[in-house]
């Protein structure tokens, strides 16, 4: 019988994650891998699954490299062909389900892609004339009747190289071709062999409970890493409170990865206290600000550690905060992990003292390849070391060390808002209300939102023939994606501004906060 992994084994300083998967799948053939709405889909079964939809990959002409576009709602089978197209030699490209017609039709032009899987409901709401270029499988139709009979060889399928993509992550909340995020199966297996290796070593039983979609970065660590651990990942599509509990509960559920706004709800939840949540070991959290009153409200009420981590899906220092063990820094997203550095530097690139805010700028072990066909932007993303020439990766956030090297973030360089987790660009937005009749000026700033954490609210400055600011807002929403969509327009004779032109976004904040905000 073949051993399992061990914390050991994962503790390498690289490996192939297809290997660790082959071994648990021979040591706990008929243990749960993967659950969804649907059912459950044992270790044996899974990894049978997994190489049948590669092989197949492999016959309709996947080329070793090439992206596989995934599009839908989370569910086993999207977790499937995830895998499939990394052990096939492809590479993982999942598409942010928010976006719209037009930006999903240039993500999977920009990933090189010849296949793509989608679900019923996604295709149903593009219409069946989408991707006209590429083979599209139907995710929850299509797919068994589309794999292979049967797997192929072991040496048909070569693991995957250090240094060879591993997924395109496609950057959430613009209204151009987002940028697609390209990390290696090194980053992948640094990032997650040791959280799964020390979960091992705990003696920890995994099971998680990923409810964040699996387009998302933020995802991973309830999906990727649980699979290294042997563990069961149950993956759930739409995130509701009463299910979420009654999920944790049923699945005595011991390690989750939320986002600040489903915490929120959680707490909001009236029935709450009705359910067991005591087999909790491990929360996450990331990708939005966590305020410290949450956090608190939290420790307080669920069980099991609370650990916050910082950082960007293109890499850079990674902070990780243990809530439960420092209650005294909560206002903190806390100090760079195992591997991780940091600096904070002034607005010419010169070292700041520490307690002095200034631009973050981070390296670790899990640094992106870059961004997929953007070059230039790539390059303007990092920070060279004058004194040492490392590359450094720009965080875009303002932030202070305090004397304990826990990081305070005090603001976000070019007002970015994080909106239910993923990133909305204002000058997107500003973009797009330009661009309707009439519109003179524009400005979109975040405001504090309990549903989303943050909102973006728009102010104009009209022509005299312009619509007015309502219609303006419904036609302007029509084109963005779902998670870009502005709360609030409003129209305003004259933009606030310094001395030198510089617009005063702060004051814009003070004008939507006494007009009334938006839920």
């Amino acid at each position: 019988m073949t051993a399992a992994p061990t914390a050991d084994d994962l503790a390498q300083p690289f490996g192939s994650y297809f290997e660790v998967l082959r071994r648990w799948a021979a040591a706990q053939p008929d243990k749960p891998a993967l659950i969804d709405e649907h059912g459950a889909i044992v270790w044996g079964d899974m990894l049978d699954r997994i190489d049948r939809i590669a092989a197949r990959l492999l016959e309709t002409g996947l080329e070793r490299g090439q992206a596989v576009a995934i599009l839908g709602a989370s569910s086993t089978n999207y977790a499937l062909v995830f895998l499939a197209a990394v052990r096939a030699g492809g590479v993982a490209a999942p598409l942010t389900t928010s976006a719209s017609a037009e930006q999903l039709a240039a993500m999977a032009k920009d990933s090189g892609a010849r296949h793509i899987f989608v679900d019923r409901a996604k295709l149903a709401e593009l219409g069946d004339s989408s991707f006209p270029d590429l083979e599209r499988i139907v995710l929850d139709e299509d797919l068994d009747d589309w794999m292979s009979a049967r797997s192929r060889p072991e040496l048909d399928m070569p693991p995957g190289e250090p240094d060879e993509p591993f997924n395109i992550i496609y950057s959430s909340g613009t209204t151009g071709t987002p940028k697609g995020i390209v990390q290696s199966h090194r980053m992948r297996w640094r990032q997650f062999a040791s959280t799964a290796a020390s979960w091992l070593d705990k003696g920890m039983e995994v099971r998680a409970l990923a409810s964040t979609p699996l387009y998302s970065n933020t995802t991973m660590v309830a999906f990727l890493a649980p699979l290294l651990a042997g563990g069961t990942v149950r993956i759930v599509g739409k995130f509701d409170t009463l299910k979420w509990l009654e999920n944790a509960q049923g699945d005595r559920t011991t390690v989750t990865m939320l986002v600040p706004v489903q915490y929120q709800r959680l707490m909001d939840e009236p029935r709450f206290g009705e359910f067991d949540l005591s087999a909790l070991q491990l929360k996450y959290c990331t990708s939005a600000p966590f305020s410290a009153e949450l956090k608190r409200e939290v420790l307080d009420r669920m069980p099991g550690a609370l650990v916050e981590i910082y950082s960007m899906t293109e890499g850079g220092v990674v902070c990780l905060l243990e809530a439960h063990k420092f209650p005294d820094k909560l206002h903190t997203v806390g100090r760079p992990g195992p591997g991780s550095e940091l600096k904070v530097l002034d607005d010419e690139d010169r070292e700041v003292p520490p307690g002095t805010p200034g631009n973050l700028v981070g390296r670790s072990q899990t640094m992106m390849m870059g961004y997929r066909n953007r070059p230039d932007q790539t390059r303007e993303g990092l920070w060279t070391d004058p004194a040492s020439g490392e590359i450094w990766q720009r965080m875009g956030d303002i932030g202070r060390v305090d004397e304990d090297g826990f990081v305070e973030l005090v603001g976000r360089a070019k007002d970015m808002i994080i909106s239910g987790g993923f990133n909305i660009y204002p000058v997107d937005l500003e973009n797009a209300l330009l661009a309707r009749p009439g519109v003179r000026e524009a400005a979109v700033i975040g405001v504090p939102s309990r549903k989303w954490g943050e909102t973006p609210v728009g102010f104009v400055t009209l022509a005299g023939d312009a619509p007015d600011s309502d219609t303006i807002l419904k036609e302007v929403n029509a084109g963005l994606g779902k998670t870009q969509r502005l709360a609030q327009l409003h129209a305003i004779t004259e933009m606030p501004r310094s001395h030198i032109g510089k617009l005063l976004k702060t004051e814009l904040r003070e004008d939507a906060e006494r007009r009334g905000l938006p839920e």
